[in-house]
């Protein structure tokens, strides 16, 4: 019985990493729903998300995430080891500065909200498959797309339309920052009326920008 019960268990692990695997070689080129979105639709609540190829997004904003939320973004394979060694070291557990935009990524298609070390556990292989099945575009792309900027507000064309009445391929960099700094809670900052965090975060994302100068060229369509 014990056997049956492991073999059983074997067979479905195979199978969920297929699935897996699957589904990740098929969001290399199909719009891609996050988990959220799912949930929503589930129990019949409203979803405003308008997907865009990364080419009708501006590089502003591209460039303000990364610098944002990931400024090694260009040259790590997904997982940040630095970031997130530290992180583990830290008694309070988890948090999102350990989060590549990759690790972000898998857990917004794949998983759960909330902090964990089986979520983070679960965020590291799938980030490190999306990375290589996936383009570096690719990625920002589909994080772009399905990122909540509201409440049952998603992406990037979504949120710029909202808050600023345009599109996202029309964003300056003070409205990109904007947008990159209201991401940490996006429920309760405001792009076009922002509180003094979101300035703050706006205004840092700006020096960072003009630091870093090339910051995230290696995400912008070819």
């Amino acid at each position: 019985m014990l056997g049956r019960i492991l073999g059983l268990c074997f067979r479905l692990a195979l199978w969920l990493l297929l699935a897996l695997a699957a589904l990740i070689l098929l969001y290399r080129f199909v719009p891609v729903p996050s988990t959220l979105m799912l949930g929503r639709w589930l129990v019949l609540k409203p979803v405003e998300r308008d997907w865009v190829p990364l080419d009708q997004i501006s590089p502003h904003l591209v460039r303000a995430v990364i610098a944002s939320e990931d400024q090694r973004f260009c040259s790590h394979g997904g997982v940040d080891w630095v970031e997130l060694n530290k992180v583990l070291e830290n008694e309070d557990g988890p948090s999102r500065g350990a989060s590549t935009l990759t690790m972000q990524t898998a857990k917004n298609v794949f998983l759960w909200p909330g902090r964990s070390y089986i979520r983070k556990g679960m965020e590291i292989p799938l980030a490190i498959a999306i990375d290589l099945a996936w383009s570096k575009p690719r990625v920002i792309e589909v994080y772009l797309n399905i990122a909540e900027w509201g409440d049952g507000l998603f992406g990037a064309e979504a949120a710029a339309q909202r808050y600023f009445r345009k599109s996202a391929a029309r964003l300056t960099p003070a409205e990109a920052a904007r947008l990159a700094g209201a991401l940490p809670n996006p429920l309760l900052r405001n792009p076009a009326k922002p509180n003094r965090a979101l300035q703050s975060a706006a205004g840092r994302s700006l020096r960072q920008l003009r630091q870093l100068g090339s910051l995230g060229d290696c995400a912008l369509p070819g």
